[in-house]
């Protein structure tokens, strides 16, 4: 029932009563009969309300409920609402930033910089997740070149997974970027060898195309798994690890390779003794870059003929001498050709 009929209602019921009452006037019957329809309607109303926003908030609730299963079953959507969110926030803080005068702060600039998805291009990794080969190896290979553990570990990690892909051991990986680079993911060779692996970006560009381009060529991982890769293709050309390191170093075609694959051997082997748990030296030597010499080259020595004895010239008694007392000195030997590999390689033949 409504309030205009409840109201209606109780003024049907009253009249009787005033036409009994001759004491009460008209005036009075007016201002009870309003008060009462005013108080029904308020009473309504809030009865209304409150029915209203009970259902409202189960609404709302079931709604938000829903909306969480929703969200917990559909991740690229949950990623898509936080990136927005993200970016609004931003955005904000850099008109806030912006309206700032030149004495703003420097956490105020800072914030207006913020960038929380900067994590994902770092290359590191907590050396406490890696077991205990590879840990030992990380922090082995951090302090001998002077390196943060934290990078390190995540090319410890890749080495590990590419080398047991492709069936070589993560040791050599790690060796040829200590010997190529020492573990400097910016490393460029005066013939364009670049990155932890210092792979020819021009001639291997192909394989730097699924990475998104030559540049990927200094991110650490993509330049690692481009570098093992020439490196097998190396190994499987040459037929042998030390003919696959000669042709990695571009001395192919070279008499040897300046000791290259004698140091990249040698640094795994370090390396494999410190994964199976010996104490090695972390300025353990390495074998030194070999010298090709040419051998010298001496003339021939002339022996003069002594000329015909002749009793005038020579007196009597004094033996004629075979060969002269002052034979000529052998010619000088030519110096030492000198080459090594890494650095004879002709621009275009490396890699």
């Amino acid at each position: 029932m409504s309030a205009c009929e409840r109201a209606a209602d109780e003024l049907l019921s009253s009249e009787p009563l005033a036409m009994s009452s001759p004491s009460v006037s008209r005036q009075g019957l007016s201002l009870q009969n309003l008060v009462a329809v005013v108080r029904l309607v308020v009473s309504d109303v809030l009865e209304g309300v409150r029915w209203l926003s009970h259902h409202a908030l189960a609404a709302v609730g079931l709604v938000a409920v829903l909306a969480a299963v929703f969200l917990a079953t559909q991740a690229e959507v949950r990623h898509a609402m936080e990136a927005r969110a993200l970016g609004w926030l931003t955005e904000r803080a850099t008109t806030r930033t912006e309206a700032v005068d030149g004495s703003a702060g420097a956490d105020e600039v800072l914030l207006a910089m913020a960038e929380p998805d900067a994590i994902q291009r770092a290359t590191a990794a907590n050396p406490a997740e890696l077991n205990r080969q590879q840990s030992a190896v990380a922090f082995w290979i951090a302090r001998r070149y002077n390196v943060a553990p934290e990078p390190i570990s995540r090319l410890v990690q890749e080495a590990w997974v590419v080398g047991k892909r492709v069936g070589m051991e993560p040791t050599l990986v790690l060796a040829v970027m200590a010997v190529e680079s020492g573990f400097n993911p910016f490393a460029q060779s005066h013939v364009g060898a670049q990155g932890l692996m210092q792979v020819m970006t021009r001639i291997h560009h192909d394989k730097y195309a699924i990475f998104g381009g030559q540049n990927a060529a200094f991110d650490p991982v993509t330049n690692l798994r481009v570098g093992v890769q020439v490196l097998v293709d190396c190994v499987r050309r040459a037929g042998s690890l030390s003919g696959g390191l000669k042709h990695y170093v571009g001395a192919a075609n070279m008499p040897d390779d300046g000791g290259y694959a004698a140091k990249v051997l040698a640094e795994a082997a370090y390396l494999q003794q410190v994964a199976a748990g010996q104490k090695v030296a972390v300025n353990a030597p390495l074998p030194q870059a070999t010298v090709a010499s040419a051998a010298p080259v001496v003339g021939p020595v002339a022996v003069p003929v002594a000329p015909p004895a002749s009793p005038d010239a020579t007196p009597a008694g004094t033996a004629t001498p075979a060969v002269s007392e002052s034979a000529p000195t052998p010619a000088a030997p030519h110096r030492a050709v000198e080459h090594v590999a890494l650095l004879s390689a002709p621009e275009g033949a490396r890699r």
